[in-house]
């Protein structure tokens, strides 16, 4: 079976070559100098790059892995460990990542490589620019790291071949999948080892809470602030990133709701022409279609059209609420009174809720009252796509690692 290889080394690959060095190779205990070291020259190589600096999603990226954020990983990682127990890695690691997130192969391949583990990352055949120049980054900062790293990590490209899928499930003993649903339901299919675990991400939508009052009282560069905070967490992956906002919900009067949203949403529109975002066609033609269907079918009390790029349809009642959407600059509307009376609408499909205007304790009481009906995570706007170790309610350096216990 043939394979594409695209880290370290470009051209094609006999899989089962890949499999024996990958496999055979040793695993350097978690947060390991050599590991620090990749990830942080990653990181500067990546700040560098003209071509990397005009792709702000890259940027946001090399901040993630900068040495100063990996330090601080690794003090948090080492608070998971004491003189009865120890975290190992879970050994092999294959990472099928999303295809509408260019950058989140490199979240998940890096935080496996920290926490000790080899790893096998599958990407699509179907590459944006950005995935070019990260794997083009990776390589070179790879050529560069210890030899062990070099052995125990690839990126490989193919299509949807079943019998690939298959050997690679077997052969690892972490499968890490992302894409939704769809792409969940697909790898099932293909059996892991015995002692195999798996840490999947499903479909998934996220939302904004906004208290009204709040936004009307801000200053114009606090607005113009605020609104691009909501531009970088629901346009740099056109609005499809399983943590970009698509529901914005005004919390207050409904006149303060409105008057907020008729102040806000034009802000938002201003960022989007200030950063020439352009819609892909196709795309616009998505949601011209979806817009149409959701006022016949929906209960659509208002449409705000903010240019060829923002479009915001308000909903006269989140009962029954569809997580149905089609990206691209669409925004559901919702005037609430409290920032409980979403919690009717809370299911497990929801991730993320940006806010605006609302104190820490209100926000620790509503996650406590909602108690794990929805949510995993609550932060503030502009931080939507903010990558932690803390992802769709699990730890990641617990699920990427094993417990050994050491007793004397």
């Amino acid at each position: 079976m043939k394979v594409e290889s695209l880290v370290p080394r470009s051209g094609e690959a006999d899989l089962s070559a890949v499999l024996k060095q990958v496999g055979r190779a040793s695993s350097p205990p978690p947060f390991s100098e050599a590991a620090v070291d990749f990830c942080a020259a990653f990181a500067t190589r990546l700040g560098r790059d003209p071509q990397a600096r005009r792709y702000p999603e890259l940027t946001a990226l090399a901040f993630w892995i900068r040495r100063a954020e990996l330090e601080r990983l690794r003090r948090e990682f080492a608070a998971l460990e004491n003189d009865s127990l120890l975290r190992a890695p879970r050994g092999l690691v294959f990472h099928v990542p999303p295809g509408n997130v260019d950058t989140m192969f490199v979240y998940s391949w890096l935080l496996g490589l920290l926490c000790g583990n080899r790893n096998i990352i599958r990407l699509s055949r179907n590459r944006d620019e950005p995935v070019e120049i990260l794997c083009r980054i990776a390589g070179e900062a790879l050529a560069e790291a210890d030899p062990l790293l070099q052995a125990g990590n690839a990126v490989v490209s193919y299509a949807h071949e079943a019998e690939i899928n298959a050997a690679l499930s077997a052969a690892c003993d972490t499968r890490v999948v992302w894409g939704g649903d769809s792409t969940v339901a697909l790898f099932r299919h293909f059996p892991l080892a015995p002692h195999g675990t798996e840490i999947v991400f499903p479909d998934r939508f996220s939302f904004a809470a906004l208290r009204a009052e709040a936004v009307l009282a801000l200053d114009e560069a606090a607005l113009a602030q605020l609104a691009e905070q909501f531009y970088n967490d629901a346009y740099w992956f056109h609005q499809l990133g399983c943590s970009s906002p698509r529901l914005a919900v005004w919390v207050g009067t409904a006149d303060a709701c409105r008057a907020a949203g008729d102040r806000f949403f034009p802000a938002v529109a201003e960022t989007v022409r200030r950063k020439h975002y352009e819609l892909p066609a196709a795309a616009r033609m998505r949601r011209f279609t979806f817009e149409c269907e959701s006022i016949l079918d929906r209960p659509v009390a208002g449409r705000r059209d903010l240019g060829r790029e923002l479009a915001c349809l308000r909903l006269e009642t989140l009962e029954d609420f569809s997580r149905e959407h089609c990206g691209g600059g669409l925004f559901w509307e919702y005037f609430a009174e409290h920032l409980g009376e979403i919690e009717t609408m809370l299911d497990r499909r929801d991730q993320t809720l940006t806010h605006f205007g609302f104190p820490a304790d209100e926000l620790r009481a509503a996650a406590r009252a909602w108690n794990g009906r929805g949510l995993d995570r609550i932060v503030p706007v502009g931080r939507a796509l903010q990558f932690d170790r803390y992802w769709d309610g699990m730890d990641l350096f617990a699920a990427l690692t094993r417990c050994v216990a050491v007793q004397s």
